[in-house]
């Protein structure tokens, strides 16, 4: 039986991490086998290339050479790990998938959606989640919540601009319009067990018969 593949996004601070890690811990009381990942990362090589990639030290990289990371990333993911886990009847969560780098990239970078669309093709060889939750939040209230949460000011990318970030936001409401029939849009300003609830009423409909 084939499993599914659940992504949850959204800016920094909206709290996907939390869902991701709360609807993990559900999932599994309730009997299904679960895998939880990252993006980028997840990998030997993922987790490597997420260092270069969120590293201050990477200071000088390029937008192209940002994209075509992330797209290397993701395909050693889809390849080594979420492929198999989906072919083997599991639930998979991954914390970012290709909404992050349509956002990120595609859109605050300002590269666009032709180049968007040719990296991520050729890393996910067509291999898109099954539901993609996006945790709709103000870039600043975000911001907000992370406070002091951020050693040094934050990863390379979370030191860019408020503006950079606003840009972000609007680049994944850009991306569940682009894919209305997979991605949905949820408030992320409630309380943690709120969004938990509106997680759930979203992937229940989309999980596995159990036998």
């Amino acid at each position: 039986m084939r499993g599914i593949f659940l992504t949850i996004e959204g800016v920094e601070g909206c709290g996907k991490s939390t869902q991701v890690a709360l609807l993990d811990e559900l999932l599994r009381g309730k009997g299904f086998k679960t895998l939880v990942a990252r993006d980028p990362g997840g990998t030997r090589i993922g987790e490597v290339i997420r260092e270069l990639l969120l590293s201050p030290d990477s200071s000088e990289m390029t937008s192209v050479c940002e994209l075509l990371l992330f797209a290397a990333a993701r395909a050693q993911l889809v390849r080594e790990l979420i492929r198999p886990a989906v072919a083997a009847g599991t639930i998979v969560l991954s914390d970012r998938f290709s909404a992050s780098t349509y956002a990120y990239q595609g859109i605050a970078l300002g590269i666009g959606e032709a180049a968007f669309d040719a990296a991520d093709g050729l890393a996910t060889e067509g291999e898109a989640p099954d539901l993609t939750i996006v945790l709709d939040l103000p870039a600043a209230e975000g911001r907000r919540r992370q406070g002091s949460a951020l050693p040094g000011g934050g990863d390379r990318i979370e030191q860019r601009s408020m503006e950079f970030h606003e840009r972000v936001r609007e680049g994944y409401l850009a991306y569940a319009r682009r894919h209305p029939d997979r991605v949905v849009v949820l408030d992320g300003s409630p309380s943690e067990d709120a969004v938990h609830q509106e997680v759930i009423a979203k992937v229940t409909p989309i999980l596995p018969e159990r036998t």
